[in-house]
């Protein structure tokens, strides 16, 4: 397809489309002859991803550069724009291209190997060994990351916290997402469009992951009051004692 072709496609103008080409959000377009640019549906993944990351996740183009280089930003980014972000690697050419080195994780989190290979052992992610050493997923990068940022916090060998601690989480995600993707199934298949199917996919796995995460954070405190009600209590200060008259 042309360039016209793809702005239909995704509804952007040509100015906006060659800023992420710039970039490097987008794959350089095939050019049989010099003053020739081919696209296809890769292209019109990859501008809809950073559209949506841009739109719905409120990234500029060059944090979604870093994440996808393995940078540690200066922002969180939250959980639902790594479809997006995954999408945006699948249509990047070359196996390495595809993947975070490890390597890159270093610096912010020096125990990044360590715990890849941690959370690969129980489940959670899943290394490639590619020219450029262990890699990882975009998602997979930031769950090691994500446990990074805890051990800041805190939670390390020393206070009793590993990163295999986690495993009891694999077996609860795949049943809600195994459930979640069967209700959903059982509800549109064969009823809507597929492409209005995506549409509801993309705005309910990023609000979903909120509701969930909600819910999960109500349970969490009704045990940690249910078990130790003046844990997370406010401090209160002990009164002073009354002075005595002087004498």
């Amino acid at each position: 397809m042309k360039m016209r072709d793809l702005e239909a496609r995704t509804g952007l103008n040509r100015e906006t489309i060659r800023v992420y080409l710039r970039h490097g959000l987008v794959p350089a377009p095939k050019r049989p002859l010099p003053n020739v640019a081919d696209y296809d549906d890769s292209h019109v993944r990859a501008v809809l991803a950073v559209r949506d990351l841009q739109r719905g996740s409120g990234l500029t183009l060059r944090q979604i550069k870093q994440t996808l280089d393995g940078q540690h930003g200066d922002r969180r980014i939250e959980a639902g724009a790594f479809q997006h972000l995954e999408a945006l690697v699948a249509t990047r050419v070359g196996l390495d291209d595809r993947q975070i080195s490890i390597a890159s994780l270093l610096k912010a989190f020096p125990r990044a190997a360590q715990d890849a290979k941690t959370l690969q052992s129980i489940g959670i992610v899943d290394i490639k060994e590619t020219a450029v050493g262990p890699c990882l997923s975009v998602t997979d990068a930031r769950l090691v990351t994500i446990w990074g940022e805890m051990r800041t916090a805190g939670f390390t060998e020393e206070t009793g916290f590993s990163p295999d601690v986690l495993s009891f989480y694999v077996e609860p995600a795949e049943y809600v997402a195994g459930r979640e993707a069967a209700i959903f199934l059982e509800r549109t298949e064969g009823k809507i469009s597929a492409d209005q199917a995506a549409t509801m996919l993309q705005s309910a796995l990023r609000v979903m992951l909120d509701f969930f995460g909600l819910l999960r954070m109500k349970a969490f405190m009704r045990n940690i009051h249910r078990e130790s009600p003046d844990l997370l209590s406010p401090r209160r200060k002990r009164p002073k004692k009354a002075k005595g008259p002087p004498r």
